[in-house]
């Protein structure tokens, strides 16, 4: 069973109209080793005094060992009406909530030989991906791999952290950043790959290979969803179609 520790809010900031990162400390000294691609949960407690929790994907993105001074960033969607929403939204830096984790397995795993991962989100589900950049660095390096993020949102004010991703393509040739815009596409040149319409419209596009792929699956249900049969429809064996659903809780 997983320890609880409790959370500083060391800063915020807004990511979208409706979503805010959040950076957070351990607050009793301690490390937090976790694997990029897992989550921790947020205890509290509903006005009527009864226990929940909401689970967040870690976004942190770590060059090192863990230490106990490392943030713990993750990405909060406000829900209207939200507990969790009205929890976040009212706290301030230097305030503390209560955590556990990590937990979850969808992960980068050390015995892939693949060629290619397809990388696909929508909304927060991108975090996991930020997280897992300095071992996608890492397995561009040592095994020649190429990295496909297609990452859909409907405007470009709704594309979360997509200056690092951008900087990150830029400067590491393996990886691409394809974002898809369902609503408004950015100005021309500043997303050189970018695509309209919705991720999964996008896939065929990159000719899923069931010999050398690897996808994750990360964000809205529907999305996740369909974008898992097409890749089944291109015979990507399941296993190598690795999903987590967001769904957002009140």
């Amino acid at each position: 069973m997983a320890a609880h520790f409790p959370l500083k809010l060391i800063q915020s900031r807004a990511l979208a109209p409706s979503i805010h990162h959040f950076v957070f400390r351990r607050d009793d000294g301690e490390a937090l080793a976790f694997i990029p691609g897992q989550f921790i949960q947020i205890h509290f407690s509903y006005p009527d005094g009864s226990p929940t929790k909401r689970s967040y994907s870690i976004a942190t993105v770590r060059e090192h060992a863990a230490g106990a001074d490392d943030p713990i960033e993750v990405a909060v969607s406000y829900v209207p009406g939200g507990a969790a929403s009205e929890l976040f939204g009212q706290l301030q830096e230097g305030q503390r909530i209560d955590a556990s984790g990590p937990f979850g397995r969808f992960c980068l795993m050390p015995a892939d030989t693949n060629r290619r991962y397809l990388l696909i989100a929508t909304g927060t589900g991108v975090t996991p991906y930020r997280a897992m950049l300095p071992l996608l660095r890492q397995a561009i390096v040592e095994r020649g791999v190429e990295v496909v993020l297609l990452f859909g949102a409907r405007t470009p004010n709704e594309l979360l952290y997509g200056d690092e991703f951008s900087a990150f393509a830029k400067a590491n040739p393996g990886f691409r950043f394809v974002p898809c815009f369902s609503r408004e596409p950015a100005p021309e040149g500043v997303y050189p790959e970018q695509r309209r319409g919705y991720v999964q419209d996008a896939l065929a596009a990159l000719a899923p290979d069931p010999e050398h792929d690897i996808a994750y699956l990360c964000g809205n249900p529907d999305m996740v969803d369909a974008a898992f049969e097409m890749l089944k429809g291109f015979a990507l064996p399941v296993p190598h179609i690795r999903r987590e659903k967001y769904v957002s809780s009140r």
